[in-house]
C-alpha cells in the first residue's frame, strides 16, 4: 500500500539564480505482517499521509540532485526508519520545465515548458535496484520508412509502403544494474540522444527503417552499444498512422502533402534486450 500522486515544486536559490524541480511521486510500502489486511490491526500501518508528508520532508531537507538519488532516498528512508517495513517501491516523474533563455542569455529565474518526453525513474528496496525512463516522447520522419514483405492471407488489405511517414510516441525504460555513484543527468541525456539518433539517421540523409520493430532494435543496440551502465532496455513504440487525403474530387494531386491522422486503432511494438 502506498501513497500516490504526490505532487510538489521544490526550488533552490543560489543568490539570484534559481533552480526548480516540479516532480509527481508515489511511493508503496510492503510490511513484515499482513494483519492489517486479515484481521483488520492497524498497529503496523505507517498512514498514507505520513507517507506524504515523508515524502515532503526528504525534498525540503535533502533536496533534488537527481530523480534517481531523490527515489533512492526515500526507498533508504523507510527501509532504515522503520523496522516493520521490509520492500519499498518509489516512483518519481519530472514536470519538463527548462531555463528560459533570452538571445541566447540563461535567464535567472524564469522558466518554460517544454513537453518534449517526460523523465521518470523508479527505484526499490530490498535489495536495491535503480530504474530509469523516458515517455510520451513523440518523434516523427517524413520519408527513409517503409514496411514491406509482410505475412498475407485472405485478410490481408494493407499495402506495401516503401515511403511513408514514420511517427511514434516513445517509452523507454533501463535498469542499472548494481547501483553506482552514477551520473544520473548525464546518463539520462546520453540515452535520449542514442534515440533520436538510432530514430533519424545521420542529419544529411537520414537512415532507412524497414520496420518499427527494426527501429526499436536499433534505438536498444545502439544505446547498448554507448552506454556502458544500461545494462536491460525496454522501448515501445507506439505508431501513429497519417492517411493522405484523397483530393481528386477537389480537381487536386495530393502527393503526399497533407495528411490526416488516424488516432485509433495504433500499432504497439515492444521488446526488452539486456547483455549477457
Amino acid at each position: 500500500y502506498g501513497k500516490n500522486t504526490i505532487r510538489f515544486l521544490r526550488v533552490k536559490r543560489e543568490g539570484k539564480k534559481h533552480f526548480v524541480k516540479e516532480v509527481e511521486v508515489c511511493t508503496h510500502l510492503r510490511l513484515s505482517t499482513a494483519q492489517e489486511y486479515l484481521e483488520g490491526d492497524n498497529s503496523a500501518v505507517i498512514p498514507t499521509d505520513t507517507i506524504k508528508n515523508i515524502v515532503l520532508v526528504l525534498a525540503k531537507k535533502k533536496g533534488i540532485q537527481t530523480l534517481e538519488q531523490f527515489a533512492v532516498d526515500i526507498c533508504t528512508h523507510f527501509m532504515t526508519t522503520f523496522c516493520q517495513v521490509v520492500y519499498v517501491k518509489t516512483y518519481v516523474q519530472e514536470v519538463p520545465w527548462q531555463r528560459l533563455h533570452e538571445n541566447g542569455v540563461p535567464h535567472i529565474h524564469a522558466f518554460i515548458f517544454v513537453p518534449d518526453g517526460i523523465r521518470f525513474c523508479e527505484a526499490e528496496q530490498c535489495p536495491l535496484v535503480v530504474f530509469a525512463g523516458i515517455k510520451d516522447l513523440k518523434i516523427m520522419k517524413t520519408t527513409q520508412s517503409g514496411f514491406e514483405g509482410f505475412y498475407k492471407n485472405e485478410y490481408t488489405t494493407l499495402p506495401e509502403r516503401k515511403d511513408r511517414i514514420l511517427c511514434a510516441e516513445l517509452f523507454c525504460k533501463w535498469s542499472y544494474g548494481e547501483c553506482r555513484d552514477f551520473d544520473f543527468d548525464c546518463i539520462w541525456n546520453k540515452v535520449r540522444e542514442c534515440v533520436l539518433e538510432a530514430f533519424s539517421g545521420p542529419p544529411d540523409c537520414g537512415e532507412y527503417s524497414p520496420s518499427y520493430q527494426k527501429t526499436v532494435n536499433c534505438i536498444q543496440m545502439l544505446i547498448l552499444s554507448k552506454v556502458s551502465q544500461v545494462q536491460v532496455i525496454e522501448v515501445i513504440l507506439n505508431n501513429i498512422f497519417y492517411n493522405v487525403v484523397d483530393m481528386k474530387n477537389l480537381g487536386l494531386t495530393n502527393d503526399k502533402e497533407v495528411l490526416v491522422p488516424v488516432e485509433t486503432p495504433y500499432g504497439s511494438c515492444t521488446c526488452t534486450l539486456g547483455r549477457k
